[in-house]
């Protein structure tokens, strides 16, 4: 029997690694994973690279050299090496799948969440120094950010978009990704280069709605049969409006066109909570076309004991559907009001870890500049 993560590739859903180092890249581990492991993609975030570069000696070097530069200058150029070298080693995937996979994703500064200008000028220059045709931007999906995937999709840009926790933003996700191809098919430009993922946040929802789940309340009781679900059930839910986008006519005109569909991508997808299996959100969301990006415990879990099979469909996303509802009848916070908290809260925690790296780098340079 194949192994279960190869097993997903079979199924339709592509595993990503959500990690990366220098020493996994360089020490041929990463290659590794892709020839033998059935990893189809990496993403990156400001916390992990803060873990990288802060974590190991592997930088120093380089540290020392770009020493006179400000830090968001050492920090920017350190992991565009990275993000450079780890491209090199998907290349060969991304150019014989053909659908996306082989990207590797690096985020603009989580500082400009906010800014739809600022995020806009980063993103084309991270794209023009990474210099690499799989390398994938990623840009919150705050509202800022929508009109800025626009602008990058109509430039030909392959867009990560990322903190996405509601459906309603899921929904203008998906038309500003239309509306940067359509505008690309209105000027004569070719969009069948073109590879997108949305990056729906996960286990992150259960640890609102399970605390709220648990706090009393005058419906509360009915609620109980509702712990550990509305995450997955949010996620489905999302998956559903996926379907449903690629039935409308614009879509099919897309399509005419050669346009590449914009796969689901399931991020947080740890189990936070220890009285849940370790691989309970990545086998809930199996399904065709979409993506998961899996940080390296949930990956050496799912590898050793995960269950592949698609369980995401139409029963499924009905039943989902359904506890949504019953969610929205108990007398807690709504769902609405809890994916804009973990949409603000996620950007400030990712601007947190952006600001503790450059204050990390500043020191280490000083460090390295006075022991010479």
């Amino acid at each position: 029997m194949s192994k279960p993560l190869v097993q997903l590739t079979a199924l339709g859903q592509s595993p990503w690694y959500d990690f990366i180092t220098r020493d996994l890249v360089h020490s041929g581990e990463l290659a590794r994973l892709v020839r033998e492991e059935g990893l189809r993609g990496m993403t990156s975030n400001p916390t992990i690279f803060e873990k990288a570069i802060t974590g190991s000696s592997d930088y120093d070097a380089d540290m020392k050299a770009l020493g006179q530069k400000k830090p968001a200058e050492i920090v920017e150029a350190l992991m565009i090496a990275d993000v450079q070298a780890a491209c090199d080693v998907f290349r060969p995937l991304y150019d014989a799948a053909g659908n996306g996979d082989g990207a590797v994703s690096i985020e603009v500064a989580p500082t400009l969440a906010h800014d739809t200008t600022g995020t806009i000028t980063e993103a084309e220059r991270l794209w023009e120094r990474v210099a690499r045709p799989n390398v994938m931007i990623k840009v919150p999906g705050t509202k800022a950010g929508l009109p800025a995937i626009t602008h990058l999709i109509a430039r030909g840009i392959n867009v990560n978009i990322t903190l996405l926790f509601s459906v309603a933003r899921y929904r203008e996700v998906i038309d500003a990704f239309s509306d940067g191809l359509m505008a690309r098919i209105a000027k004569g430009l070719p969009i069948d280069g073109i590879h997108s993922v949305a990056s729906f946040f996960v286990s992150r929802v259960d640890g609102m709605t399970d605390k709220a789940l648990a706090g009393g309340g005058k419906k509360q009781k009915a609620g109980k049969r509702l712990l550990h679900k509305i995450a997955i059930a949010n996620a489905l839910d999302a998956y559903g409006v996926f379907r449903e986008s690629l039935e409308t006519d614009r879509w099919k005109t897309l399509a005419k066109h050669g346009a590449h569909v914009q796969r689901p991508l399931w991020a947080s997808t740890s189990t936070k909570d220890p009285s849940l299996p370790d691989t309970y959100y990545v086998d809930a969301l199996i399904a065709p076309e979409t993506v998961n990006t899996i940080p390296p415990a949930t990956w050496d879990a799912y590898a050793d004991h995960g269950k592949p099979e698609i369980r995401i469909t139409d029963e499924t996303i009905a039943a989902a559907r359904a506890e949504l509802a019953a969610y929205a009848q108990l007398d807690v916070p709504s769902l609405d009001t809890i994916t804009k908290e973990l949409e603000d809260e996620g950007v400030e925690k990712f601007a947190a870890s952006w600001n503790e790296l450059l204050g990390a780098v500043r020191k280490q340079v000083e460090a390295l500049s006075k022991a010479g």
